[in-house]
């Protein structure tokens, strides 16, 4: 009997010390946190710009501005047959001084007219019924009345007023009219004392290009 309780402590004895190592076993023990290291932190990735190569970049194709149409006419070919109109008209004094004014843009876009006075005075330069009135006595009376050298006149009572200033009978006063491209030469011939119109006339203008 004592041998049985004797073998009854051992085994209770010794399940009390196993039970003691699995409790002991369960407990894990407390795990520091790791340090972190700031250098060991991995910095962000570099992006490099990417730089086109400059063989494979299209240019624009280069602007190149309209040239201006100029056009060109045959003023001479208009002008003739009115200058022997004029010429021949009845109530023309021979001898008399004539005051040749501007040609006039009434056209409906631009026209260059010097061409078309510079043919006119052309044209009325070796005729022998009158006395043109020159440039400097033209350039002269219309600095005296205040005017621009290259004041075209334009309306007739000007032109008017700038032949009585430099003593002349009759003034030929001309424009250009119509449609630009084939425009209409139109001419007076007055009278500078009463502004009569003694003849007028008009040819068409055809262009040389």
């Amino acid at each position: 009997m004592i041998k049985g309780i004797y073998r009854h402590l051992t085994v209770s004895a010794l399940a009390l010390v196993l039970a003691g190592c699995v409790t002991t076993e369960q407990a894990p023990a407390p795990v520091e946190p790791a340090n972190q290291d700031p250098v060991a932190v991995e910095a962000p990735p570099l992006v490099v710009p990417v730089i086109p190569d400059l063989k494979t970049i299209e240019l624009p194709e280069p602007t190149i501005p309209a040239v201006p149409t100029v056009r060109t006419y045959a003023w001479s070919s208009a002008i003739s047959p009115l200058v022997n109109q004029i010429l021949q008209a009845d109530g023309v004094t021979p001898g008399s001084v004539l005051l040749v004014d501007q040609v006039n843009n009434r056209t409906n876009g631009s026209l260059q007219t010097g061409s078309a006075t510079q043919a006119l005075v052309d044209a009325m330069a070796n005729n022998r019924t009158f006395i043109l009135v020159s440039t400097q006595q033209l350039a002269l009376a219309k600095q005296q009345l205040g005017l621009s050298p290259q004041d075209s006149l334009g309306s007739r009572s000007k032109a008017i007023g700038i032949a009585r200033k430099v003593g002349a009978k009759y003034v030929l006063y001309s424009n250009a009219s119509g449609n630009v491209n084939a425009p209409t030469l139109k001419m007076q011939l007055m009278l500078v004392q009463t502004g009569e119109i003694i003849w007028s006339g008009n040819s068409a203008v055809s262009q040389t290009n």
